[in-house]
């Protein structure tokens, strides 16, 4: 099949046999289809998790289309928590943090290799908490530690952040991951407890547009998106660790839509994800924990126990 268009018009699609290959005429994305969704052929195969509470500067890693425990990848440069990670196809970024102060150092590593990450550059200004969101070719951050400021980076080369535009509100205590595909970013709520999403062209710079509210106002959760569908997972519900999983169509706007569960409630938690499952990393219960969980996220429906950290960790910042 082709088409001149997105990889949405895909789902347009009727009477597809399994195995079936869908080609964009524009981007020459490759995408098949398993019987039941159509997958990127070029999907994350490899999520990481870099640093997190206390101070830690250890990075690990999971294969996401399999369940099981982490494994050691390295070290940042810097050992700190409440990162905001992104990637591309090929390499992951950290940036910002708390290490024995605010942050604003930006990591980064090849993904399909193990080893300690090198330093890529810096924000315009150090922050912790902020989120972060990736269209595979540019890195955009925004929010944390009472900003609303938005920095980007291009993924592929080395160097300072530049200002992209601004976040409608101030938002403190965001997710290190946002919610994103290959045009746009969604940034979450923040610690003044609001629902509010905010979304941006990634391609683009400019300030950001209002998306719509979440079904619980919370902050302090983690993002996974396939091309089509974005999910915020968990957070921090008025002091409660929630387990509400809340699901959007990222090229729409509008309120999100009730997922399922987590296994626990559970905030401060960071998520990564393929195209086709999100998993969710660590983050604090009634104490900080090692477990992940995952959603198919074409479906709803509650989440599955993946498997653990190698330690209790909570703000870490992941990618996919």
């Amino acid at each position: 099949y082709t088409t001149t268009s997105t990889a949405s018009d895909s789902t347009l699609l009727t009477n597809v046999q399994d195995n079936s290959i869908f080609v964009e005429k524009d981007t020459g994305n490759r995408y098949w289809y398993d019987g039941s969704d159509w997958t990127w052929e070029n999907s994350p195969t490899r999520g990481l998790s870099g640093g997190g509470r206390t101070e830690t500067n250890v990075i690990e890693y999971i294969t996401i289309a399999t369940t099981g425990n982490a494994t050691d990848f390295g070290d940042l440069t810097l050992a700190r928590y409440g990162v905001a990670g992104y990637s591309s196809e090929t390499r992951g970024c950290w940036s910002g943090g708390y290490g024995g102060g605010f942050s604003n150092i930006i990591d980064y590593v090849t993904i399909a290799t193990t080893g300690n990450a090198i330093d890529f550059g810096d924000l315009t200004t150090a922050t912790f908490r902020h989120c972060g969101v990736s269209n595979l070719t540019r890195g955009v951050v925004g929010g944390g530690n009472n900003t609303n400021v938005m920095d980007y980076v291009t993924i592929a080369t080395t160097g300072n952040a530049t200002d992209f535009g601004d976040l409608t509100t101030i938002k403190n205590s965001m997710a290190g991951n946002g919610i994103t595909n290959t045009t746009r970013g969604i940034f979450s709520e923040g610690d003044s407890l609001a629902n509010v999403t905010d979304y941006i062209t990634i391609a683009t710079t400019g300030n950001a547009i209002d998306f719509g509210d979440l079904t619980v106002i919370r902050s302090n959760s983690a993002g996974v998106s396939s091309e089509t569908r974005g999910c915020w997972i968990g957070g921090n519900a008025t002091g409660t660790s929630s387990n509400v999983i809340d699901y959007v169509t990222i090229s729409t706007t509008g309120n999100a839509i009730d997922f399922g569960d987590l296994t626990v409630g559970t905030r401060t938690l960071a998520g990564c994800s393929s195209l086709v499952r999100g998993v969710s990393m660590g983050g604090y219960t009634s104490s900080n924990t090692n477990v992940m969980d995952y959603i198919t996220i074409s479906t709803t429906g509650n989440a599955t126990d993946f498997g653990d950290l190698t330690a209790i960790r909570a703000n870490a910042g992941n990618q996919a």
